[in-house]
């Protein structure tokens, strides 16, 4: 889809644009540059398969080898496959049995009356310190602020060329473990009714061998070695010492040098969220926080000419929709697809309201002003339930393709932790962020089996596109997808009779609430669920 020259420059943030003099992340490249070259990337859709993997190389770590993990959500009892011995807990036991060091950053949470998940947190670095892992409850946030990054890093003693980091949305936890099919995770997660006993999720992570592996390890040693205390609740700290979940980090082992480069050659550069702590509250790393997630999504959308394809829980707000609707404005060709959830996680209007107001405020100005360029599309499965879409995924003219824990709303760009790994593909037809829309389209249109289906994902097989080739230029796919939704809708209007149509996508409706809803759900949108985490200058000056 690109028509002209993939210079890194043009498509990816320098050091200075990152914004953030405080980190080393970029200290180890050269001339400004804040990217890796000579990087295997490989998208892993859905959580099963993600899981899957990671269970095997977990199991294949041995004495010496160091695991880093980060998590919003963590559940000790919850397994990678079907063995009940796969538990996260089980599998990191085990190598820790066998003198691995385990090292988890994870996310404090608020109160369970709240809907969050502090018992298990608890229960998750409890469990793992008794077998002797390393475990900070991390609380460095904002007033109503979450760390939100999800990612986890094998670095092996013996053999560099095994090192592997994964960055995207998947949470150890319940409810993520869901395949192609989206029959939903065993271990289920409630969320809104709509979505049944057991939510059918889909999501996507991926793989990260090459030099990159160091960026992302030094991501996790830079929260690790960050001297702000976790928590500034002294109720928290009394509470952590009763329970021996101390405060006391034990310094990580000298950092390895980068794994040596691939042939692959991907180009990956991580985008990080960190939030303006507030007075006497700073990470030493990010005193004003960093925001290169807005910036780099900024950067990319701008250069777009074809399509952006975009997948999102959220996709939230005026300002962040500002991005999409100058690029649009600027390229007459360009063309938006977006996937969202039917349906918000969350019951009853407190949640609702104010999430149809986000949604009211990005999605519908799109579609007011650019009409039949743009499209939005829910996911079913094939008994009809809606599919909670969870994925952060954003491929822009098949050459910048990002994979993180950033939705595209002001909280996730100024006000949580986030990561999002970013890979630049020098091969636009037949590379990688070509591979991963097909391989999302796949599953949406239907037009794979679920088992080839896995083993395409797995294998990266260029099969796919041959299975694809009716939907690799922009136009068409554009025009695949709503010709499978209105095949699917039409099919539902007509009360479900004859043959279900293939295909999974349904359009979303143009979102709507009443006005006097709106207004009461505004500062609950604002405050609550989209809050700001950007310096007080930045804000009046709506820049990032």
């Amino acid at each position: 889809m690109a028509d002209r020259p993939l210079h890194a420059a043009n498509w990816l943030l320098n050091a200075r644009e990152r914004g953030n003099r405080s980190t080393r992340l970029d200290a180890r490249h050269p001339d400004g540059v804040a990217w890796s070259a000579g990087n295997r990337a490989r998208p892993l859709v859905d959580g099963a398969t993600y899981f899957a993997e990671l269970h095997e190389r977990l199991e294949a770590t041995r004495a010496g080898d160091v695991v880093m993990f980060t998590d919003w959500q963590g559940n000790p009892d919850q397994r990678l496959t079907d063995d009940p011995d796969s538990t996260i807990v089980d599998v990191l036991g085990r190598a820790l049995d066998r003198g691995v060091d385990v090292r988890a950053l994870v996310w404090r949470s608020h109160l369970g009356l709240l809907g969050y998940h502090a018992d298990e947190h608890r229960d998750l670095g409890r469990q793992l310190q008794e077998r002797g892992a390393d475990v900070v409850l991390d609380m460095r946030v904002r007033a109503n602020g979450s760390h939100h990054q999800k990612m986890v890093v094998l670095r092996h003693r013996d053999d560099p060329a095994r090192d592997i980091a994964y960055v995207g949305g998947l949470d150890l936890c319940h409810g993520r473990r869901d395949d192609s099919t989206h029959g939903g995770d065993p271990q289920a997660e409630p969320i809104s009714k709509e979505y049944g006993e057991r939510p059918p999720w889909h999501d996507v992570q991926v793989a990260l061998q090459g030099p990159v592996v160091h960026d992302v390890e030094t991501v996790f040693r830079e929260r690790w070695e960050d001297g702000t205390p976790p928590t500034r609740s002294p109720l928290r700290r009394g509470r952590d010492a009763a329970a021996r979940l101390d405060e006391e980090r034990r310094p990580l082992p000298p950092q390895a040098p980068p794994p040596p480069a691939l042939a692959d050659d991907h180009t990956v550069q991580l985008l990080r969220t960190y939030p303006a702590l507030g007075p006497g509250w700073a990470y030493d790393f990010a005193p004003d926080g960093e925001r290169s997630v807005a910036r780099g999504y900024s950067k990319a959308v701008g250069a777009a000419r074809s399509l952006i394809y975009l997948e999102d829980q959220f996709l939230w707000g005026r300002e962040m929709s500002d991005v999409l609707v100058g690029a649009l404005r600027a390229n007459p060709a360009l063309r938006l697809v977006c996937v969202l959830p039917h349906f918000p996680d969350q019951d009853g209007w407190f949640a609702r309201d104010p999430q149809i107001v986000g949604r009211l405020r990005a999605v519908r100005r799109l579609q007011l002003h650019f009409g039949e360029r743009v499209a939005f599309y829910g996911l079913e499965n094939h008994a009809g339930t809606p599919v909670y879409v969870h994925a952060k995924v954003c491929v822009i003219d098949d050459v910048w393709s990002s994979i993180g824990s950033d939705n595209f709303c002001r909280r996730s760009w100024t006000h949580d932790s986030e990561l999002s790994a970013v890979v630049l593909d020098e091969e636009p037809t037949g590379g990688y962020g070509q591979w991963l829309r097909l391989r999302l389209a796949a599953e949406h249109l239907d037009r794979m089996e679920p088992d080839e289906l896995a083993a395409v994902t797995r294998t990266h097989e260029p099969k796919l596109f041959d299975v694809m080739a009716d939907c690799e230029d922009a136009d068409a796919m554009f025009a695949r997808f709503a010709e499978s939704a209105d095949a699917l809708d039409t099919w539902h209007a007509g009360g479900r009779r004859g043959p279900r149509p293939p295909g999974r996508l349904r359009r979303l409706p143009t979102p709507t609430l009443p006005v006097a809803r709106q207004l009461i759900a505004a500062p609950w949108y604002r405050y609550l669920h989209d809050p700001d985490g950007r310096p007080r200058r930045m804000r009046r000056r709506r820049t990032f």
